[in-house]
């Protein structure tokens, strides 16, 4: 039986670093841990509410959290920050008081910031949005992952493999299908893999989508 393991956890310390930095004692931690939730969590909800777009990428790779005693610091990186700052001059504010409300706590200053992404469909979770997007337009499974691996090669990226589970297309039994297009190689350590695992509600139920990107070789 395969044992099967996070790329990102199995790469930590070497290629890969912690999404959220700070330290807690033993006892705040789970607290701690929750917060950290609530505020990917909440900045997600807020960029869906406030971005009314056609392709339906929200466009978050990755969200940073870094904590000290009286600063949380929030880096989120977008690869289309355009969408969520025009239109609204104060959306970083009024984002950072959402966040703030949904904390409860306002002896601790929150700083929000947004860091631009080159290649946007480099990155697996803007990737499998894009698939998520297609998927519910009741485009062909197929289909939608051969644009997303175009999409990815136009990137620059060394190699992707795709994998929806679930009633694809509608059909009584669950299956999974995969697809992969250059090297994947996700028993090299030393090989820079970025990975995601993301659902997806169509009117069919639940679709699960994971994407494993190797980026490059350290």
């Amino acid at each position: 039986m395969g044992q099967k393991i996070n790329p990102l956890g199995f790469r930590l310390g070497t290629t890969q670093s912690h999404h959220s930095l700070w330290f807690a004692q033993p006892q705040n931690y789970s607290e701690s841990l929750q917060e950290d939730e609530k505020i990917r969590d909440c900045i997600k909800n807020y960029v869906q509410q406030n971005m009314r777009i056609s392709s339906g990428v929200e466009g978050i790779a990755r969200i940073k959290i870094k904590k000290r005693i009286d600063l949380i610091q929030v880096i989120i990186y977008m690869g289309f920050p355009k969408l969520l700052i025009e239109g609204k001059p104060r959306r970083i504010e009024e984002l950072q008081m959402n966040v703030q409300k949904k904390l409860n706590c306002m002896n601790v200053k929150l700083n929000i910031a947004i860091t631009r992404i080159a290649n946007p469909y480099g990155h697996p979770n803007i990737l499998a949005e894009f698939i998520a997007g297609q998927l519910k337009n009741r485009v062909s499974f197929r289909k939608a992952m051969k644009k997303a691996i175009e999409l990815t090669e136009q990137a620059g990226t060394k190699g992707v493999q795709i994998q929806i589970a679930g009633r694809i297309d509608g059909k009584e039994i669950a299956r999974v299908e995969w697809i992969r297009e250059g090297r994947v190689p996700l028993q090299t350590i030393r090989a820079k893999i970025d990975y995601c695992s993301y659902t997806v509600r169509t009117i069919y139920g639940v679709l699960g989508i994971k994407i494993w990107i190797f980026v490059n070789e350290e």
